[in-house]
């Protein structure tokens, strides 16, 4: 995670190593080792079944498209996970966990590997003399019932923790609130995560917790290692959390993510001759980022449940905007000084994985930035709630979306073929699936929802 990890050698008493990444999904995967193992594999990797990438969030295998080159020619190939050893920490006496990245048996990075898109990005901008900071808002909501009571009833009709919410950031909440955001803020600290706040959010049991920047990739690692100590608390003390973008009719949750680019000058989206206005080029990277918002939408977006979150004057953006300090749109610039001026990416959901939905801002933005795109002009309005015939509305599911990308030219450029067949094809089983597999009304959350989504988006 940081140039000041530990050595693995240097971790006390370690019994057991575990190794994770996350799948297209989000969820977060991998094998507990032996030191022994773990050490044998340190620069190799460790063999992992290709399904891992392979299989949707029921453990059904991703069917009808075509396969990517590392599944071709074989039958359940194996794929190795390699250890990114900056990210080696003491998860808990006698058990240490590092971050890996995903590689094929030629040596050859998995293209659709998410950690690994993010890093060709990041190093794409590296190639041009410039460093990406990032930071996430994570939200989730918490219920009272433990995770065993939550499965025994679908995940349908939890208690949210908390109370009611009356309002967002009420500080008068019951303890056993103020309990569980306490518990994981401790838990970050004994693992070196850094965070910056916490406060509860607009939907009861909502809590949100705000992390602080750092390089692309450290960021998003810290958003997986974040959601995952969230988890891991809500189980110790008898609760449930989830990260489902809509759970029910209450408000929907998202991931925000905030973005500013650097050169050896310094922040290039602050514009000191007028810190009242977007420098020429955050402007670019706007008009990169503006031109493929609705084919990056599925990345932002990727489950059925996420476009239940759509609703105007609800929170989230609907509509392809950006505007000055306007958070109603899609794309809000921050003019704060030097050091805080940056794009907030408002749309994200809360089961987006951080390193698809960084990846695909990033590469639009880039493009913004290589060509020099004029952005549309500001939204000075309130954005939720104005027509089509003004201003585009966001894809309103994951097959509107899914065709935006398919159409686009520049995310496929920067992201690579393969990495964007891939996964226009595994999206389309997730379409197909909800179509074929429940009894539904699409205008109210499903059960077959909440069984796929609760636990692992």
């Amino acid at each position: 995670m940081s140039s000041d990890s530990p050595a693995f050698d240097d971790i006390d008493d370690v019994k057991t190593v575990r190794i994770e990444a996350t799948n297209l999904d989000g969820a977060l995967l991998g094998k507990m080792l032996s030191p022994a193992k773990y050490r044998s594999a340190r620069t190799k990797g460790v063999a992992i079944a290709d399904l891992v990438l392979g299989l949707d969030l029921s453990n059904h295998a991703h069917l009808g498209y075509r396969l990517p080159s590392w599944r071709q020619g074989a039958f359940m190939p194996e794929i190795s996970l390699r250890p990114d050893e900056s990210t080696l920490l003491e998860w808990k006496p006698g058990t240490a966990s590092v971050i890996c990245d995903f590689w094929t048996a030629d040596g050859e990075p998995v293209q659709s590997d998410p950690r690994q898109a993010l890093k060709r990005i990041v190093a794409a901008y590296a190639d041009r003399g410039l460093t990406v900071k990032a930071s996430v808002e994570i939200e989730a909501t918490v219920f009272v019932e433990s995770i065993d009571q939550a499965r025994a009833q679908d995940y349908q009709n939890l208690t949210p923790l908390g109370g009611n919410a009356g309002a967002a950031m009420i500080l008068a909440k019951s303890p056993d609130f103020v309990e569980y955001g306490e518990a994981v803020t401790a838990r970050l600290d004994e693992l070196g995560i850094e965070w910056e706040g916490w406060s509860d959010e607009a939907a009861s049991g909502q809590i949100e917790f705000n992390l602080p920047p750092a390089d692309a990739v450290t960021a998003a690692d810290r958003c997986t290692r974040t959601r995952q100590v969230m988890r891991e608390v809500a189980y110790s003390l008898g609760r449930t959390v989830t990260f489902m973008s809509k759970w029910s009719a209450e408000y929907g949750q998202g991931a925000h993510l905030n973005v500013s680019v650097s050169d050896d000058d310094g922040n290039v989206f602050f514009d000191a001759a007028d810190v009242t206005q977007p420098s020429d080029r955050m402007l670019n990277f706007l008009g990169g980022v503006m031109g493929s918002l609705e084919a990056a939408t599925s990345f932002a977006l990727p489950t059925i449940t996420s476009y239940r979150r759509l609703l105007d004057l609800e929170g989230p953006p609907t509509t392809v905007t950006w505007g000055i300090a306007n958070k109603s749109c899609a794309v809000r610039a921050v003019l704060d000084g030097p050091h805080a001026t940056r794009l907030e990416y408002r749309l994200p959901s809360a089961d987006s994985n951080c390193y698809l939905t960084m990846a695909s801002f990033l590469a639009a933005g880039l493009s913004g930035l290589d060509n020099k795109t004029e952005p549309p002009a500001a939204f000075n309005l309130m954005a939720w709630g104005a027509p089509g015939e003004v201003v585009p509305r966001i894809p309103a599911d994951l097959y509107s979306a899914l065709e935006a990308l398919e159409n686009d030219t520049t995310l496929r450029e920067y992201l690579g073929d393969e990495f964007i067949d891939n996964w226009i094809g595994v999206r389309r089983w997730e379409w197909i699936t909800y179509h074929t597999e429940t009894e539904r009304d699409d205008d109210q959350l499903s059960v077959w929802e909440s069984k796929r989504y609760f636990e692992l988006a």
